[in-house]
């Protein structure tokens, strides 16, 4: 996988966010911009696109070099870290908020998901999870094949997942949910507690 975000990096923001919905791109960084500010790890930050409208002390972290590469030029006050996940490389409780944008639909066993909300649990309070929603003519999980512009292939994960079945895998709140679009708030004191 570190081989192939490595490779997609410099047409990552094209691929993923331009060539989205213009309108739910737009809903989905207001709303970012509006999270209460504090000490936030972003995890699978890539590029830093949505990284960039968050308010406070901001820890970027990404297992890929070009990637952050990227960030590092967009994010001049944010922490770079470079780490593959889980476990998250920090002690218990230093950040206010974990967010993950498009990176929980990759996780390809509910273990490997499980897994990564106890460290996302352990190191902060509340876990903001942005996805891709399912939709008519997708397959929930599949193994995708992309084809990047310099011409390399490569089998990708992915799990699309409707709001209600995020928040039950989660136990959160569903806090924006637009056609393309599911962001979800999950906090320690739900299921979790403990962790």
């Amino acid at each position: 996988m570190r081989e192939y975000y490595d490779r997609r990096a410099p047409e990552y923001d094209a691929s993923a966010y331009e060539a989205a919905d213009a309108a739910e791109v737009a809903s989905l960084t207001a709303w970012v911009a509006g999270l209460a500010p504090g000490r936030v790890l972003d995890v699978a930050c890539g590029t830093g696109y949505l990284t960039r409208f968050m308010r406070g002390e901001i820890v970027a972290l990404d297992q890929s070099r070009a990637m952050l590469a990227i960030a590092r030029e967009r994010l001049p006050g944010a922490e770079l870290v470079r780490a593959d996940v889980p476990p998250l490389p920090f002690e218990d409780h230093p950040f206010d908020r974990v967010f993950t944008g498009h990176f929980y639909g990759h996780l390809a066993s509910v273990s490997d998901r499980e897994r990564f909300v106890a460290e996302a649990l352990r190191v902060a309070p509340e876990l903001v999870v942005v996805e891709q929603a399912w939709r008519p003519g997708l397959p929930h999980e599949t193994w995708e094949r992309r084809e990047l512009l310099d011409g390399s292939r490569h089998e990708v994960f992915k799990r699309y997942f409707r709001a209600d079945e995020l928040r039950e895998e989660l136990h959160g709140e569903v806090a924006l949910e637009t056609p393309g679009v599911i962001a979800l708030v999950a906090r320690r004191s739900g299921r979790f507690r403990g962790m």
